[in-house]
C-alpha cells in the first residue's frame, strides 16, 4: 500500500495513542523504501514539532500544578474548580511535577532514594546499569535549550529520534524525462533504493563535581547550576563530533566523509589564501546543492579573508549585524559559521595535510538522539564533593555528501 502523507492538522487531532502509532508507521515505510526522502524529513518535522508542542503543553500544566503547590493563585471551588484540577491531572508526563524533581535533587545530593522516584522508575529507565535514575524530562529540556545558545553548529544539522538500528533508505537514481511523439511510450525507469543510512548509538558521557553545600540551595538554584556544568560540555563534544568524528565510538563526523570528485581542493604548502581559492570553491558546488550550503572556519581564518579584495579592490568578505546585534559573517555572498576550535587556523605550512575549511549544508547531516540524558551520582571520600555523570546515546552521519567541498593545505616539504 502507498505511504500517505498527513497534514498539521491531522497530526494536531491523533491521540497520543495514535501519533506513536503512525510515527512507526513512518519508520517502517523508511525502512520498506515505501517513502522518498523528502517525505520522509517533512513527516519526521510534522511528528517532530506535534511532539513539541504537547510537551510544552505538558510543562505549562506542570508549572502551573506547580505554582499552585506552592501557594500561589485563587482558591476556586464548585464546578470550574473541579475542571480546573482535572486538566492539571492530565500531564502525561509526571516527571515534571516538582515533587518527582525535588525527590530527584534529593537523590543526586544525598544519595536518598524516595517512592516517588521508585513510582516511575521502572517504566523510565533504561537496562543500562550505569544509568541510577533518568533527569526529569522538564530539566532534560532545560539543558538542550541551553546547549542550542551556546553551539554555533548544533543548532543547523538535523535532529532526529529514530531507534538505534533504524535504516532510512537513499535514491541512487535520478528518473529522467523524456520528449515522446504523440501516442509514444518511454522506458520505464526504477528508483533505485541500494544505499542506505543506518543509525547505531554511542554513549555521551560527562561528569561534574559539585560541592556539599550546594546540597543546601533550593531547587532552581541545583537545577539552574546543573544545566551550566553539563549544558557546555555536552555541545562542545557534539559539535565537535559531527566536524571531525571518527564513526568509531562516536557519531561520524563530516570531514571523515569523502567529498564527490573535484570537491576536494587543495592549498600547495607556502601559499596563502586567494581569490581564486574562494571562487574555485564556489565552482566546485554543484549548483543544485547551492541553496543552503555555507562555509565552515575558524574566526581567524575568516578574518584572513576578510583582509583580501577582488580585481576591483573590492572586499570579498562582508559582516553585518542581524536584529540580535550578533555578526552575521559572508563570503562572496555565502553565509560563514564560524567553528571556534573544531577546525585549525590556516597555516602555510603545516607538518601535515590540515583541512582549514569546507562548505556544506549542514541539513544534510543527522543527529539522531536514542536516549535521553540519565545520571549517576557518587561523593569523593577526601573532599565530600558530590559528583554527578550525565549520560546520552546517539548517533550521526552525513546522509548526502554532494554539497561538501573542502579546502585543505598540504604539508611542508622535508
Amino acid at each position: 500500500m502507498a505511504f500517505t502523507q498527513m497534514t498539521k492538522e491531522q497530526y494536531r487531532s491523533l491521540d497520543s495513542d495514535a501519533l506513536e502509532l503512525r510515527r512507526a508507521e513512518v519508520i517502517a515505510a523508511a525502512e520498506n523504501g515505501e517513502i522518498e526522502t523528502e517525505e520522509l524529513r517533512s513527516e519526521s518535522a510534522l511528528i517532530k514539532d506535534e511532539m513539541e508542542r504537547r510537551r510544552s503543553i505538558a510543562q505549562l500544566r506542570s508549572a502551573k500544578a506547580a505554582e499552585v503547590a506552592a501557594g500561589a493563585g485563587r482558591i476556586i471551588e464548585g464546578a470550574q474548580g473541579a475542571q480546573e484540577r482535572s486538566a492539571i491531572a492530565e500531564d502525561d508526563e509526571p516527571k515534571n511535577g516538582v515533587e518527582y524533581r525535588r525527590a530527584f535533587m534529593d537523590y543526586v545530593m544525598r544519595g536518598v532514594k524516595s517512592e516517588k522516584l521508585a513510582q516511575y522508575r521502572e517504566n523510565a529507565n533504561t537496562k543500562t546499569t550505569d544509568v541510577g535514575v533518568v533527569i526529569p524530562p522538564m530539566l532534560v529540556e532545560k539543558i538542550l535549550e541551553k546547549a542550542e545558545t551556546y553551539g554555533m553548529i548544533l543548532p543547523l544539522v538535523t535532529k532526529t529520534n529514530y531507534p538505534s538500528g533504524v535504516e532510512i533508505p537513499k535514491g541512487s537514481m535520478k528518473p529522467v524525462a523524456t520528449w515522446v511523439n504523440e501516442g509514444a511510450t518511454s522506458d520505464k525507469q526504477k528508483f533505485g533504493l541500494s544505499d542506505k543510512v543506518t543509525f547505531t548509538h554511542h554513549k555521551l558521557r560527562c561528569e561534574v563535581s559539585i560541592s556539599m553545600e550546594v546540597s543546601t540551595m533550593a531547587l532552581d538554584v541545583f537545577e539552574k547550576k546543573l544545566v551550566e556544568s553539563v549544558a557546555r560540555a555536552m555541545v562542545v563534544a557534539k559539535e565537535n563530533a559531527i566536524i571531525n568524528g571518527t564513526g568509531n565510538g562516536s557519531p561520524k563526523g563530516i570531514l571523515t566523509e569523502t567529498p564527490a570528485e573535484g570537491q576536494a581542493l587543495k592549498v600547495a604548502s607556502g601559499k596563502g589564501l586567494s581569490y581564486e581559492l574562494l571562487c574555485d570553491a564556489e565552482a566546485a558546488i554543484p549548483q543544485a546543492y547551492e541553496t543552503g550550503a555555507k562555509w565552515f572556519m575558524s574566526k581567524k581564518t575568516f578574518m584572513a579573508f576578510a583582509a583580501m579584495t577582488d580585481t576591483a579592490g573590492q572586499p570579498i568578505a562582508r559582516v553585518n549585524y542581524g536584529i540580535g546585534g550578533s555578526p552575521e559573517r559572508f563570503l562572496l555572498g555565502r553565509e560563514v559559521v564560524l567553528t571556534g576550535d573544531y577546525l585549525p587556523n590556516f597555516a602555510k605550512a603545516p607538518s601535515e595535510d590540515t583541512t582549514f575549511a569546507f562548505i556544506f549544508a549542514p541539513e544534510d547531516y543527522v543527529l539522531n538522539s536514542i536516549y535521553d540524558m540519565g545520571l549517576s551520582k557518587r561523593q569523593d571520600w577526601d573532599t565530600e564533593d558530590i559528583q554527578t555523570k550525565a549520560v546520552t546515546a546517539c548517533d550521526g552521519k552525513v546522509i548526502d555528501v554532494n554539497s561538501l567541498v573542502t579546502l585543505t593545505v598540504t604539508k611542508a616539504a622535508a
